[in-house]
């Protein structure tokens, strides 16, 4: 049976080097969470201390009704997969999965008929007698993650899983692991760097920065609704526009977007989503002029200099932009941009901020 997580005021200090800075969240039973953020933000760590790999320098952990944060690894019903798959070289693919029924002396008959089951359901029961090194990397994956469901966890931990795989083979398995997690509902926490994969995956994200969490919400939350400048510019591509709060807009040259909920006279900076700005050749937008055109397919990304010398991104559907070419004059208008005061915002040219 899947429990929920709660992690209350979790800290980790390496030394004097603080990683992890009084993070609380709970992890619903049978959902998918995923820790987001850069390299260094803290998430690994975290998902270590909930597995029982670190013990935290402050803060408690709970498993369903249970405190778990004085126990040893092998007391807590978690299963985890990490990046490099971490199996057996000498073993075969079902002595892998049976390892861990097997270090818990359960009944062989009873064991066999597990790692069957889970053969099956990760589709690897044809390689059952095959070893690591003659598998592919998404196979070892697959083999990884039903050694870590053989003992049925109430919680699945993964760090990284895909990221030691090419985009290909990470797309297939994604969209694999969202099906097996839908028929299993096991409660799980993904670690990820990767915004595609946590906006694909999750129910939940937790989105961490320097230790801290910055937001938590459904991926649709974190997406529409960014709560810090760090989230509007790290979960999904973003345009970065800086100017000065008048009148309740960020006042941007020639031009201004709205921001009632700042004080005149602050700077600010707003962030618009490529999709959300509209290339039109009609009156009444922002002078622009095309410096761009790249072909997505049905899709076109196109640099845009704005009057104040800004270049802005647009991702514009290719029949919206009615044969508009490189050299052309047009106008934009910018849908559902946010704006937050400017010196919480860490100042990135506009390609580095299109990723």
């Amino acid at each position: 049976m899947s429990s929920p997580i709660v992690v209350e005021g979790l800290s980790k200090s390496f030394g004097s080097f603080e990683a992890v800075k009084d993070v609380t969240f709970t992890a619903p039973a049978g959902a998918v969470t995923a820790l987001l953020g850069p390299s260094g933000s803290g998430k690994s760590t975290v998902l270590r201390m909930i597995a029982g790999l670190e013990r935290p320098t402050a803060g408690r952990i709970v498993m369903g009704d249970e405190e778990i944060t004085p126990k040893s690894v092998q007391e807590r019903r978690v299963g985890f997969v990490f990046q490099h798959y971490a199996l057996f070289r000498h073993m075969s693919v079902r002595d892998n999965v049976e390892f861990g029924l097997r270090v818990r002396k359960q009944n062989v008959n009873a064991r066999r008929r597990r790692v069957d089951d889970l053969l099956e359901l990760v589709h690897m029961a044809p390689f059952a007698d095959r070893y690591p090194d003659q598998l592919s990397g998404g196979q070892r994956q697959r083999v990884a993650l039903a050694r870590a469901l053989a003992p049925q966890p109430s919680v699945l931990l993964l760090d990284e899983p895909f990221g030691a795989l090419d985009a290909k083979v990470r797309q297939d398995l994604r969209q694999w692991l969202d099906e097996l997690h839908r028929e299993l509902g096991v409660t799980s926490l993904l670690v990820t760097h990767d915004q595609e994969e946590a906006l694909e995956l999750a129910n939940q994200i937790v989105v961490m920065h320097e230790g801290k969490i910055e937001q938590v919400g459904a991926p649709a939350e974190i997406y529409d609704r960014p709560s810090t400048p760090f989230v509007a510019g790290f979960v999904g591509s973003a345009n970065v526009l800086h100017g000065q709060v008048l009148d309740g807009h960020v006042h941007l040259g020639s031009f201004r977007l709205p921001a009632a909920h700042l004080d005149d006279g602050a700077a600010a900076a707003a962030f618009v989503r490529p999709h959300d700005v509209v290339v039109t050749q009609q009156n009444g937008g922002v002078p622009a002029k095309i410096e761009r055109v790249a072909s997505l397919g049905w899709l076109a990304r196109v640099s845009l200099r704005l009057p104040g010398g800004e270049t802005i991104v647009a991702h514009v559907p290719n029949e919206d932009l009615h044969g508009a070419v490189e050299g052309d004059e047009v106008e934009v208008d910018f849908r559902n941009p946010k704006a937050f005061l400017a010196p919480e915002v860490e100042h990135r040219e506009p390609d580095e901020a299109l990723t």
